[in-house]
């Protein structure tokens, strides 16, 4: 019988209890490095593709020492995690292989050996030497940079030669990095990322049957690069790309809605208008195009208003009877 199934009695359940909780725990944890330094438990399962090496991660985590309840480390506090691209923003080991190990919604706890956490000398003052570090990780979701940047630093020519799908594939990744990059109100950042995407499509020349996916995934970019625009406060831009949007797509409610919101920004209040009523054609409950009907009638009022007053000044009598400008 081998040691480990031999039964804990005597010495070897003294032994046992002797063990920290963090021994305790490695016994019933996965070895995934191969020679026991990083060790994991899966807390929730996740579900699709595992973590590709060179991704850009989102991911909460909180790092605990053994016998603290309290995490010595964690990112769980902020309300949008910053993404991390792994080789880089990752400077444990052991975190980089969990990753790896790890699919999109998973949550996992995980023991990282000195060797692969803080090593000989650890951390002073938080991390002591030689010392092993628990850390849960959970995977929010992750993004395959390194195929789409290889992709785009291709010639026009060479990206010809790949299927239409890789293209579609690499401008939606290139569309996810904007999307998150927006998300964190980082709008020039975003809009470099959708450009990106959009320069892919333009290049394509598609089959006339496959046409149609070219034109949707255009589409989904003109929307996005409307609305960042309008977060960088351009509206003329938010207009020309709302206005392609709706070159594909004529009763598309969120780019009448974007062209409305860039006219009024723009005080053309007549084009507002026309823009609002036709959205709310398209959907006629929609809130926000409600609320911005209200705000531009609110704006028009004002704006007359003015006006009135301005040609009032005008044309009002002096006070010595005669008008403006009059000798």
């Amino acid at each position: 019988m081998s040691v480990s199934s031999r039964p804990l009695n005597g010495l070897s359940r003294l032994d046992a209890e002797d063990r920290s909780p963090y021994q305790r725990l490695s016994q019933r944890m996965l070895d995934i490095s191969g020679d026991r330094g990083v060790l994991k438990d899966v807390i929730r399962e996740g579900a699709g593709e595992l973590v590709t090496p060179d991704a850009s991660v989102l991911v909460k985590y909180s790092g605990y020492l053994e016998h603290m309840d309290k995490p010595f480390d964690s990112n769980c506090f902020r309300k949008t995690p910053r993404l991390m691209k792994l080789g880089e923003d990752i400077t444990l080991w052991g975190m980089e292989l969990g990753l790896l190990s790890m699919r999109r919604g998973e949550l996992a706890r995980f023991l990282f050996k000195p060797t692969y956490a803080y090593g000989t000398l650890g951390c002073p003052p938080l991390i002591p030497p030689n010392t092993t570090v628990l850390f849960e990780i959970e995977l929010l979701d992750f993004l395959d940079s390194a195929e789409s940047d290889k992709f785009c630093a291709l010639s026009a020519e060479q990206q010809s030669q790949f299927p239409l799908q890789k293209v579609l594939k690499v401008a939606a990744t290139e569309r996810e990095f904007g999307n998150y990059l927006f998300r964190q109100n980082r709008f020039y950042d975003a809009k470099v990322r959708y450009k990106r995407a959009l320069l892919l499509l333009h290049r394509r020349t598609a089959a006339p049957e496959e046409q149609h996916l070219v034109e949707t995934a255009k589409l989904l970019v003109f929307l996005n690069l409307s609305f960042t625009y309008l977060k960088l406060e351009r509206p003329t831009m938010a207009l020309r790309y709302g206005e392609q949007a709706l070159i594909i797509d004529q009763k598309n409610a969120k780019a009448l809605f974007r062209c409305g919101q860039a006219c009024l920004l723009m005080t053309e209040y007549q084009k507002a208008r026309d823009f609002l009523v036709r959205a709310q054609r398209e959907q006629p409950f929609n809130h926000d195009i409600n609320n911005e009907l209200k705000k531009l009638a609110s704006y028009y009022r004002d704006y007359m208003d003015k006006e009135r007053e301005m040609c009032h000044r005008m044309f009002a009598p002096g006070d010595n009877g005669s008008t403006v400008g009059e000798n």
